[in-house]
């Protein structure tokens, strides 16, 4: 792992990969770097992939009061560090992300969204505007599991039987231990995980990418984020719901297609 130090200071790890034109990888709620290098190692022969911990995971640090600026800002050092421009692509809230830094100006030549993980329209229930405090709560509590669960409900509409299912799976583990960084995921989005206006002054080329097999909503989403960014581009990936990264080599050509352009 490389490191990058953040405008306020904060260390960003992040592990390097391939040659050619920078391409950023950022992963969402729940996610390290390691969700990101089975897609960048397929995408290497034609880009430098830059798959990095975000703060507060993994192997990079954190620096408190959390606030959606120093998120950008920890991509711009990355963006800086990989030459001054970069493509960008983000999953799920690593995809809230990216289209919050497309949006603040950072020298992005091309951006690609997979399930962007805004609410539109009455789809689904939106989480209380007080997730971000409820989460921190049970986190100084110690009550990581409890949050994690919260978290998998209010705000990815995971049903209570499939997070039964989860919490008592291997898998679970590394999940709980990322808790703490949940309530970021939540200000990524801003209260109700409504989408956001800003979207409409992005002037970066953009592809927004849904599951085919998905939720319904996502899929909606989807839709309404390509509307909202002028001139993006909408593509649905057969087959697939929003656990495309346990599916690199469908990913990775769509990517490389457009990224690449």
């Amino acid at each position: 792992m490389e490191t990058v130090r953040s405008a306020d200071g904060t260390t960003i790890a992040f592990e390097r990969a391939g040659s050619g034109p920078a391409l950023i990888m950022v992963g969402g709620a729940f996610n390290d770097h390691t969700t990101m290098t089975g897609t960048a190692a397929l995408l290497a022969d034609r880009f430098t992939t830059y798959c990095y911990d975000r703060r507060g995971r993994g192997s990079s640090g954190d620096t408190p009061p959390y606030a959606v600026e120093r998120e950008v800002e920890d991509l711009a050092a990355l963006v800086a560090h990989a030459g001054g421009e970069a493509a960008l692509f983000g999953h799920s809230s690593g995809g809230v992300l990216v289209l919050q830094a497309a949006a603040r100006g950072l020298p992005i030549t091309r951006l690609a969204v997979y399930e962007p993980s805004y609410i539109v329209g009455t789809d689904r229930p939106r989480p209380p505007a007080d997730m971000a405090e409820q989460l921190e709560e049970l986190v100084a509590a110690g009550r990581p599991a409890d949050a994690a669960r919260l978290f998998l409900s209010e705000c990815a509409g995971v049903p209570a039987e499939v997070i039964d299912m989860m919490q008592g799976s291997p898998d679970w583990e590394p999940l709980e231990a990322l808790a703490p960084t949940l309530s970021y995921d939540v200000a990524l989005h801003g209260p109700g995980q409504s989408m956001t206006d800003v979207l409409a002054t992005i002037g970066v080329p953009s592809l927004v990418l849904a599951g085919g097999a998905g939720e319904a909503w996502m899929q909606n989403t989807a839709r309404a984020v390509a509307a909202a960014v002028p001139g993006a581009r909408l593509h649905t990936i057969e087959g697939e719901d929003h656990a495309v990264l346990h599916h690199p080599e469908v990913l990775a050509p769509v990517l490389a297609g457009f990224l690449g352009g």
